[in-house]
């Protein structure tokens, strides 16, 4: 069990609800991950538009907290907008803010992210901004008054996984505090299992699973492996060393001389 804002949790694995073949699929994937969060976005998943109706329904059966985003927004303005309405649409005042700044690598902008935080923030959101492994700036997220912080592993869909370790490292390290969860550019269970062994607190993933050969056994595969890399941190890893260091040590052990 974990602390998420305020909402207890069993699973450290968000998931989004986006890309799947179909909502059937969608639906049952996110019931094998064992998620208790799942992202969605305003502007494509509308409960009250005929098109999103059936979709809307079969999030509601799996009985999930819902974070909105703010997806495709490029300014603060648009995102605090974006939010006002996902807030009343879905009933939360959870908001995973993405303020894109560069549409080939959709990576957040910071200026835009910042100032869009802390309006949220004395607005009354629970802001679960997405954003870079920048230290300064996920300091700067903090001071505006965020709790939680969403940095990228990888640019959302490569699917290439921890691109940058030490950043990640230096914000776990630095932000001790802080509930921090890798959003964005995981691929694979392993990159999952990475993370949480890092001591992130949790990943939030969508493409990986949505867009797998088989999505349902995906998801479950990512279930065992965020389940796995919090118990080796929990447990503690072995320090990386240079050079072997032999399992079974000649010295202080019995042995037998054979003439």
């Amino acid at each position: 069990m974990w602390q998420l804002a305020d909402l207890t949790l069993d699973s450290r694995l968000l998931i989004g609800s986006a890309l799947y073949p179909s909502p059937a699929i969608m639906q049952q994937a996110i019931r094998a991950s064992g998620a208790g969060v799942v992202t969605l976005s305003l502007r494509r998943q509308n409960p009250g538009a005929d098109g999103g109706r059936a979709f809307w329904e079969r999030l509601k059966a799996l009985d999930v907290a819902l974070l909105p985003n703010t997806a495709g927004c490029h300014t603060a303005r648009t995102a605090i907008t974006t939010a006002q309405m996902a807030r009343e649409m879905f009933d939360t005042h959870w908001i995973k803010l993405e303020v894109i700044g560069d549409d080939y690598n959709l990576q957040p902008d910071p200026f835009e992210l910042v100032e869009a935080a802390g309006e949220l923030v004395s607005q009354g959101f629970e802001v679960f901004p997405y954003c870079t492994d920048d230290l300064v700036l996920c300091e700067r997220l903090l001071a505006a008054g965020c709790r939680i912080l969403m940095p990228w592993g990888a640019p959302i869909g490569s699917g290439r996984g921890l691109l940058n370790p030490y950043a990640l490292r230096t914000l776990r390290a630095r932000l001790p505090e802080a509930t921090l969860i890798v959003d964005a550019g995981i691929g694979a269970p392993s990159h999952a299992a990475q993370a949480l062994e890092m001591g992130f607190d949790a990943v939030l993933l969508n493409t990986a699973v949505a867009q797998a050969a088989d999505p349902v056994t995906m998801a479950r595969a990512f279930h065992h492996a965020v389940a796995a890399g919090r118990l080796a941190f929990e447990a503690g890893l072995i320090a990386e060393r240079d050079s072997a260091s032999a399992s079974t040590p000649v010295v202080g052990t019995p042995f037998w001389h054979q003439s």
